[in-house]
């Protein structure tokens, strides 16, 4: 099947199919080159076109909310895979229960928390992304971890179908899920605790003050470029190794949280990838300790997960 079938399937199903589409418009970070083609699907017809992609031998990555992602400046071959139309959610009010697909924005499903009083999340408000995005990563903040209210994930898998992991079964570590390669996060259960709306607001409302006193929320940024090394935080050894405010063209380090690098307006992924060498070099330098990358690197040197 060549590329007009695969635009006859897609008008058939009511996906939209874009060719060349930068990816900086995409991206929490504005940074982005061209992916070779776009894709927009419900969940119902996400197989049938991993089966078409597949048997045409095209290369497809899934982003979600396009957050804690850096793309390459020369773009993404084959194809992307949004998850934006997969965004419906099931409420169970008498369990508290919440099945989400996994390209509901992560604070779509706080806000319907604070609604119907659900307990469990408040830490990760603030947090960009998708569902699908923040189990991938294991997202968490404040002490929170998506991971701590994950009943169960829907993975679709190659040569398997549709397969219903436990939270024992995704083995979820600091930031990390174990996801079979090439499979998908289709949605999830997520099983909360009952409490009063202003109850849960109020929390909701105190973790996103000090949110905002302590990371530059307002910027262009990925969230947190590396991890945390084992009993400390990574901005306070980029800190303390001197690296705030230090620039590659217009990509910076933040001032107010050394572990964001903020993307100015001119920014390129050239630039970031410099100034992430750059920083891990001198923290390595100054403690001996070598940063991990906590952002995907996408594109057609390579991705780091």
């Amino acid at each position: 099947m060549g590329y007009e079938l695969l635009k006859e399937f897609c008008i058939s199903r009511d996906i939209d199919i874009r060719f060349d589409e930068p990816m900086s418009r995409h991206t929490s970070l504005k940074i982005g080159g061209p992916a070779d083609m776009t894709f927009f699907p419900d969940e119902s017809s996400l197989s049938e076109l991993k089966r078409i992609l597949a048997a045409e031998r095209i290369l497809s990555i899934v982003i979600g909310g396009g957050t804690n992602i850096l793309v390459r400046d020369n773009g993404i071959e084959g194809a992307v895979i949004f998850t934006s139309k997969m965004n419906n959610i099931a409420l169970n009010a008498e369990r508290a229960t919440l099945n989400i697909e996994a390209g509901c924005s992560l604070q779509k499903v706080i806000n319907m928390c604070v609604e119907n009083g659900f307990g469990g999340m408040e830490g990760l408000a603030g947090i960009p992304g998708s569902i699908g995005g923040a189990i991938a990563g294991n997202a968490g903040s404040f002490g929170f971890e998506i991971k701590d209210v994950i009943k169960s994930v829907n993975l679709l898998m190659p040569d398997v179908g549709i397969k219903e992991l436990s939270v024992s079964d995704m083995n979820f570590q600091y930031r990390s899920a174990k996801i079979p390669p090439d499979s998908i996060i289709l949605s999830a259960v997520l099983s909360l605790k009952k409490d009063e709306p202003v109850e849960v607001r109020k929390r909701i409302d105190e973790f996103i003050k000090e949110k905002k006193s302590k990371q530059p929320v307002s910027k262009a940024s990925a969230g947190c470029v590396f991890k945390n090394p084992k009993d400390i935080a990574a901005g306070r050894l980029i800190d303390e190794a001197g690296c705030k405010g230090m620039r590659a063209g217009d990509i910076e380090v933040s001032a107010m949280h050394a572990n964001f690098f903020i993307n100015n307006g001119k920014g390129t992924a050239d630039d970031f990838l410099k100034l992430m060498d750059t920083v891990s070099s001198k923290v390595k330098e100054k403690f001996g300790i070598i940063l991990e990358p906590e952002i995907r690197i996408l594109g057609r040197s390579g991705y780091i997960e």
